[in-house]
């Protein structure tokens, strides 16, 4: 059974970092992309960054530069979140898209950016 384990979510200050990562820690599986989203309270899950097998990188437009996203491996990924602000703050999941077509989330990881 695949597994996606999050961590680095957490409290920051405004212009602070943080790093996310996730790591399939289950059964093994061909991932052909790794992508992290968000959800606001009240708000639509929206996506963040993605990464494919090939290391093709696309991030939403309010990311501005402020965020990469690198594959570790076959089967993990991190975000580095810098120059956070109030409107970060949410749930951030990881989902995995594999080879065969189907595809799995984390349980999400809390973001908070507050003084």
């Amino acid at each position: 059974q695949v597994q996606l384990v999050e961590s680095g979510g957490g409290l920051v200050q405004p212009g602070g970092s943080l790093r996310l990562s996730c790591a399939n820690s289950g059964s093994p599986l061909v991932i052909n992309e790794m992508a992290w989203y968000r959800q606001a309270p009240g708000k639509q899950r929206e996506l963040v960054a993605l990464i494919d097998r090939g290391g093709y990188k696309k991030y939403a437009d309010f990311v501005k530069g402020r965020f990469t996203i690198s594959r570790v491996n076959a089967n993990a990924a991190t975000l580095q979140m810098n120059s956070l602000g109030p409107d970060d703050t949410a749930i951030y999941y990881c989902n995995v898209k594999a080879n065969y077509g189907g595809q799995y989330w984390g349980q999400g990881t809390q973001v908070t950016v507050s003084s």
